[in-house]
């Protein structure tokens, strides 16, 4: 339970492997060709959600070489602010965590422990740089990085628009868009010199007045230590209420340090 909640906290919801197609599915009747775009990232960014509080019931399944487990998870947003994640498993609270731009905690019962920290030793743990900003951004759909901030060679892949990072670095980023709205249906993260690749899918959108978000978060995580995956699956959305963001860790509790 502590490393599922530790992912959780950074967001690395994954797939089980029965994950659902995300690509564009065109009637075999008419199929449409897909020519590159020069304003794909702007009109990717036309679809930003426009909310203060977002609230999410969700189901997830987690999976890694050890174990499986079922749970739901309520999330709670305060746009740019705040982010607290329930996990319960059979109606009762088993782990909380509290995301802030300059914090990360999170406690769990099982073993009566909790994380008090920054994005800095989550980052170096999972071999990824984290802010609130990714986990804020891949919850709702949108990239982990900010694509107009960057250069990408853009190609037609699958009838997607795949725009892939020209930075050379040891970590490869590249960006998959739908042809229609534009909105992110896959963003893969590889470190091939240490082994570790991320991959996350989009699928099964839903609109609303606020703007686009998908209902199916599913994410391939690869460490050297071994394989995660994850499915999330969101049940029930809502915007602008008025939400409270209770978290308070239990005396007892032990501190983790995460290396």
């Amino acid at each position: 339970m502590k490393k599922y909640i530790a992912i959780l906290v950074v967001s690395v919801f994954a797939v089980s492997c029965k994950s659902k197609a995300v690509a564009v599915q065109n009637n075999t009747a008419e199929v449409v060709e897909v020519k590159t775009d020069k304003k794909a990232i702007e009109k990717h960014y036309d679809n930003k959600l426009d909310f203060k509080t977002l609230y999410i019931k969700s189901s997830a399944r987690y999976v890694d070489e050890k174990q499986s487990q079922n749970v739901s998870a309520e999330i709670k947003i305060e746009k740019d602010k705040q982010i607290l994640i329930s996990v319960r498993f059979l109606g009762i609270t088993m782990a909380k965590a509290l995301i802030t731009p300059s914090s990360v905690s999170y406690y769990e019962k099982i073993n009566s422990t909790y994380y008090e920290g920054d994005f800095t030793s989550l980052s170096k743990w999972l071999g990824t740089e984290l802010d609130y900003s990714k986990v804020q951004n891949l919850l709702i759909g949108e990239a982990l990085d900010d694509l107009r901030k960057g250069k990408y060679t853009q190609t037609i892949v699958e009838n997607l628009f795949r725009l892939e990072d020209e930075k050379e670095t040891n970590i490869k980023k590249t960006f998959f868009l739908e042809p229609e709205k534009y909105l992110l249906q896959k963003e893969q993260i590889s470190q091939p010199s240490e082994n570790r690749t991320l991959e996350i899918r989009y699928s099964d959108t839903k609109t609303f007045d606020q703007g686009t978000i998908p209902t199916a978060i599913e994410i391939n995580a690869v460490q050297p230590k071994g394989k995660t995956d994850i499915n999330l699956n969101y049940n029930n959305i809502t915007f602008n209420e008025e939400l409270s963001f209770p978290y308070s860790v239990p005396s007892d509790y032990k501190k983790v340090i995460i290396k």
